[in-house]
């Protein structure tokens, strides 16, 4: 990942609305939502809340498919654990196993988080 695919990622989630409606796609897995039940979830004004979806799928962070009259929104789980790994990739001067006692106390499932190995970065 590019240092400006992660900074566009960060702006798109710099909303306390966005960060709430990712977090509940997340939590929806590959179902998503569509948009009206993603606004009545978080109590949220259908018009907002296509604004902010607009906005996140043109970072990537959400996928749209058109089912009828209604669009169904996913979280791009795979391009966060990308951004994940960009952030970690350098993790103890890019000895991550040195850091494993830092990951033990982590509340984030290990599965979740860049495979623990010696390979150099990627740049």
């Amino acid at each position: 990942m590019e240092k400006q695919t992660a900074t566009q990622l960060f702006e798109s989630l710099s909303s306390g609305i966005r960060l709430d409606i990712y977090r509940l796609l997340v939590k929806r897995g590959l179902e998503g939502m569509v948009s009206g039940h993603i606004a009545s979830a978080l109590d949220l004004p259908p018009n907002n809340t296509s604004f902010h979806l607009k906005a996140m799928t043109q970072a990537g962070l959400l996928s749209v498919e058109q089912e009828g009259r209604f669009q169904r929104y996913r979280a791009n789980i795979p391009l966060m654990l990308d951004l994940i790994a960009y952030l970690t990739e350098e993790c103890c001067a890019g000895h991550p196993e040195q850091c494993v006692s830092l990951r033990g106390a982590s509340p984030c499932s290990s599965s979740a988080l860049p495979p623990l190995s010696s390979t150099p970065p990627k740049n």
